[in-house]
């Protein structure tokens, strides 16, 4: 006896069945697949049970609600914590030891601690009245900012000289060429700030100054980065001694020029020759 054909009903029937059939033996079939590199497939752990009772928790709805009387509250609560206070020890004041004071006076020259020494203190002396402090505050008070700018571009001009002059010289060479500007700027012949030294007659024209570095018509900037270090500290060491007064003490203080050995200007038999350190020799007025 031949099979009839499934009539038109039953078809759909049959399609639904058979791809049921087909997801049932997918499902039974899947196993942990390995990764390509041959380790074991990872398979998440379930939620712990912690976790889902505290979301629980935030989702119920026994919290309080944002009210803006609890918000007043916690920012309260947060600006005191921002200014607690409580584990701050204060610090002990430090004694002022003349060491301490001496340090502070070769950083920074301070004209206020200077002016002590010229204090008149006789009976005869003003008194201290507003109008003399008036008229400090406007002629002789120099602000803080403005003093420390001033003495870095005193100590830079100074650290120019020595590299554009004397970059290749031991340190003694070097030292002695800050030493003649530091000579210059304390005597009565030249400038009394060391910038104005150096750069002394740099714009009357092209090698018209005292240093051919100021005047050369090249650009003054460093090229040799460890030569241009080398040179602060020096000029670091040496505003130091100039800011107390001192000098660096490796020439007279008389030595007020100098000149290279490659050259032999007309001037130098004016002068009394003090000293030769490295490729200078250094002159002293007569």
């Amino acid at each position: 006896m031949r099979a009839g054909p499934v009539t038109r009903l039953h078809q759909p029937l049959a399609w639904l069945l058979a791809a049921f059939a087909v997801v049932l033996f997918c499902i039974g079939s899947v196993v942990p697949v390995a990764a390509q590199d041959g380790s074991p497939a990872v398979i998440p752990l379930p939620m712990p049970q912690f976790i889902l009772d505290k979301r629980a928790a935030v989702a119920s709805d026994d919290m309080p609600a944002l009210t803006p009387q609890l918000l007043a509250a916690y920012v309260a609560r947060q600006q005191e914590l921002k200014t607690f206070k409580g584990f701050d020890v204060p610090s002990a004041t430090p004694e002022i030891t003349p060491d301490m004071l001496m340090g502070y006076i070769a950083r920074r020259q301070n004209q206020a601690l200077a002016a002590i020494e010229t204090v008149d203190l006789s009976t005869d002396a003003p008194a201290l009245t507003s109008d003399v402090l008036a008229n400090y505050a406007e002629d002789g008070f120099v602000p803080t900012v403005k003093r420390v700018k001033l003495a870095d571009g005193e100590r830079n001009c100074l650290a120019q000289a020595i590299y554009h002059e004397a970059r290749g010289e031991p340190k003694a060479g070097q030292l002695a060429v800050a030493n003649v500007i530091i000579n210059r700027a304390m005597s009565k012949k030249y400038p009394t700030t060391i910038c104005g030294v150096v750069y002394q007659n740099a714009s009357k024209g092209k090698f018209k100054c005292q240093f051919t570095f100021a005047c050369d018509g090249r650009s003054d900037k460093s090229t040799e980065r460890s030569a241009w270090n080398r040179a602060l500290d020096l000029a670091d060491e040496a505003f130091r001694e100039f800011q107390m007064g001192k000098r660096p003490g490796v020439i007279p203080n008389s030595v007020l020029y100098y000149h290279t050995t490659a050259v032999s200007p007309s001037w130098s038999d004016k002068f009394r020759r003090v000293a030769s350190i490295g490729d200078h020799v250094f002159y002293a007025a007569n």
